[in-house]
């Protein structure tokens, strides 16, 4: 990894630029302040912008040399009621695209008492502006809505409607760094390959973690009447322990729950990373290797998951297709969610190197 470390020389802008991002709350389905400040970014690159509902479409001059999508929605919560908060992600009126087989939905219990006294910051939906601090003192399941709870002091004078993210900043740990990642991660590395050069497509969804950035895609391609096989999706990818997620440098897939990727990406990216002495591995080959072992003790399987790409494979009917490309983290979906300095540089020298210097022998 020589060869990438002075690629990479200069990471601290990169950095910079995240910290930036992790302080912009981005609560799914109040993603509206986060587009903004995005556009805004990318305009004074010099990047053509379009804001559709629930989707940013950023083009440079070469729109063709290129195509990206990451969701750009983090969990936190939403006032329901007088001194009610419940998970947005969850939220009836949002999840009616989740079918059941999301690590989201597998996780969203199992997680709830890791946000117990995690401070949280209430913010106008639309401008994005402050409304004030407050700290989760209990969470519980109720069965009767199928949603999480919260109990929130400090918050007893919003309004229904009002977004709530965990209060959150990067973390640097050696080699390591911790926020709560899932996906401004992704958001950060896409406004950096534009800062160095990159001129093609990209795309920043919504409601993701609610199931339903894949539309706002598939409606984009519909209407520009165009469809696509090198969609290069951009996520983070959970492991339960640091010595899992060590094992690669990045994660790829070849498929999902919803649909097999055929794409001439895949071929390109592996190609690159033996060439390039990457360290990968697929995730849905990690995850039947997992199922043999939990079947043989008769334990209950892991989901191949439910991804934004295999939504738009099997949605589009196969019109886009493409490929993902994560970098693999421990603490998911909290904000202690953590990802080796190593991988993000991994990806930032690939995508750097394909897409920028145009090196795809």
């Amino acid at each position: 990894m020589k060869t990438l470390d002075k690629q990479i020389e200069n990471f601290i802008p990169f950095l910079d630029l995240l910290k930036q991002l992790i302080r912009i709350p981005s609560v799914t389905g109040a993603e509206h302040s986060f587009f903004l400040y995005l556009k805004r970014e990318l305009e004074e690159l010099g990047i053509q912008t379009s804001y559709y509902d629930g989707l940013l479409v950023a083009q440079g001059n070469n729109p063709t040399r290129g195509m990206f999508s990451a969701h750009i929605d983090r969990h936190g919560l939403i006032c329901t009621g007088p001194n009610e908060f419940q998970f947005a992600a969850f939220l009836e009126k949002n999840k009616s695209d989740l079918n059941g087989n999301s690590l989201s939905e597998q996780m969203f219990e199992s997680i709830a008492s890791r946000y117990i006294n995690q401070q949280v910051q209430a913010y106008e939906p639309w401008g994005g502006s402050y409304l004030g601090i407050g700290k989760i003192t209990d969470v519980y399941l109720c069965e009767e809505i199928n949603n999480l709870i919260f109990k929130v002091d400090g918050f007893k004078h919003l309004l229904p409607g009002t977004p709530i993210a965990f209060s959150d900043k990067l973390k640097k740990n050696n080699d390591l760094i911790s926020a709560q990642l899932d996906n401004v991660l992704s958001a950060a590395i896409i406004i950096y390959l534009y800062q160095n050069g990159y001129q093609g497509t990209a795309f920043f969804t919504a409601q993701e973690e609610a199931g339903k950035s894949w539309r706002y895609v598939n409606e984009w391609f519909k209407k520009q009447n165009l469809s696509t096989s090198e969609l290069l999706v951009l996520d983070t990818s959970p492991y339960n322990t640091r010595q899992d997620a060590d094992v690669q440098d990045i994660v790829l897939r070849n498929r999902d729950a919803n649909a097999k990727f055929k794409s001439p990406l895949l071929k390109m990216l592996k190609n690159f990373c033996h060439k390039n002495d990457i360290k990968y591995s697929c995730k849905d080959e990690f995850i039947q290797k997992q199922n043999k072992l939990l079947k043989e003790q008769n334990l209950p399987l892991m989901t191949l998951g439910s991804t934004e790409l295999g939504r738009l494979v099997k949605e589009s009917n196969k019109k886009i297709q493409g490929t993902t490309l994560q970098i693999p983290t421990t603490g998911y979906h909290t904000v202690e969610e953590t990802a080796s300095i190593k991988s993000v540089k991994a990806i930032l020298f690939m995508l750097r190197k394909l897409y920028i210097d145009n090196d795809i022998k």
